[in-house]
């Protein structure tokens, strides 16, 4: 459990991605200096899905990433690509080390605490659940949610009564397995990804008809994973509150919402890993990063706010940031 080795993966390219994997690997080292597993920065590969190259060019991040002792971990992109850069943390699976567990982060992500002591049942896969429901949205004459989401197992052959929390009511989003796939986890990835592939390739080829007026971008990743979650043997609350989305990492998303939402604890942590000199001359070449920690906009947006009487909606808090002229990306 708590001591199973294993690696961690995120996803790295060129433009914002690649500035996020050196503080991702900064904190990682910082805060987790213990942890022996492998920290691979997933990089796409230039080829036929992809109008420009996707690979990280810059020197001074390749070197950053190296003096982290980060693995630049190159795949291909053969089933998505530029018109869906999500499926890249679908794809990248299948490069990992086969039969080795393994935990995926979005490279939006801050490590802050001991992520080698997160006591990770990985043959009980599981995904983070600090989400909203973002998806489906039946329409008035329907399918409602149970239609869509019984045609998704169905089509799978799942059993999609299994996976209801049904302590929550019926057509209610928390009733149904849903995750944000910020984060997930799992004994393998070679297995976790080609089902991961399977699914997402299935459903945007194939539309189940239920699914039909339904969004699939961005959400086609998140539709999947917990079909994949399920019929893996996880599900939700598989792994003990209070660690991942908790103490020992943070899915910030941008730098606004994280000076906006996040505790004083995680702006700390932030701060701390991005202050020496050879990691901030490498995070201030990318300018959402310069602004917001080095030139003290950030500072501005956490004033704006009040921790304990936060918007419920995430869109309130983007909507107010932009209207202060502080959103940036």
């Amino acid at each position: 459990m708590a001591n199973t080795p294993f690696n961690i993966m995120i996803v790295g390219q060129a433009g914002r991605l690649q500035f996020e994997a050196v503080l991702f690997a900064a904190s990682l080292r910082h805060y987790a200096p213990s942890f022996t597993g492998r920290l691979y920065v997933a990089e796409p590969q230039p080829g036929a899905n992809w109008e420009k190259d996707p690979s990280i060019h810059n020197k001074a991040v390749l070197e950053t990433l190296r003096d982290l002792k980060a693995e630049i971990l190159p795949f291909q992109s053969h089933a998505f690509g530029q018109s869906y850069p999500y499926g890249n943390k679908i794809e990248a699976l299948l490069a990992m080390p086969a039969g080795e567990p393994f935990v995926f982060f979005d490279t939006d992500t801050l490590i802050t605490g001991p992520i080698d002591q997160v006591p990770f049942d990985f043959a009980r896969p599981s995904a983070s659940l600090r989400r909203e429901g973002t998806w489906p949205k039946p329409t008035l004459y329907g399918p409602d949610m149970t239609e869509i989401w019984r045609a998704l197992y169905d089509r799978f052959g799942l059993n999609f009564d299994s996976s209801l929390d049904l302590n929550q009511p019926k057509n209610y989003w928390q009733r149904y397995l849903y995750f944000n796939a910020g984060y997930f986890y799992g004994t393998c990835p070679h297995v976790f990804g080609t089902r991961f592939l399977s699914y997402a390739t299935s459903i945007r080829d194939d539309l189940p008809r239920a699914l039909v007026g339904q969004s699939l971008d961005p959400w086609l990743d998140q539709i999947a994973l917990p079909l994949v979650v399920h019929s893996l043997g996880g599900g939700r609350n598989t792994l003990p509150h209070g660690y991942l989305d908790g103490v020992t990492s943070c899915h910030y998303r941008n730098f606004p919402l994280l000076y906006a939402r996040e505790s004083d604890a995680v702006v700390t942590a932030l701060e701390t890993v991005a202050r020496p000199n050879k990691i901030k001359k490498v995070l201030k070449l990318y300018e959402p990063m310069k602004r917001m920690i080095y030139q003290g906009r950030g500072a501005k947006v956490r004033a704006m706010f009040d921790r304990n009487n936060l918007p419920r909606k995430e869109q309130a808090l983007r909507n107010r940031i932009k209207s202060a002229g502080y959103w940036l990306r």
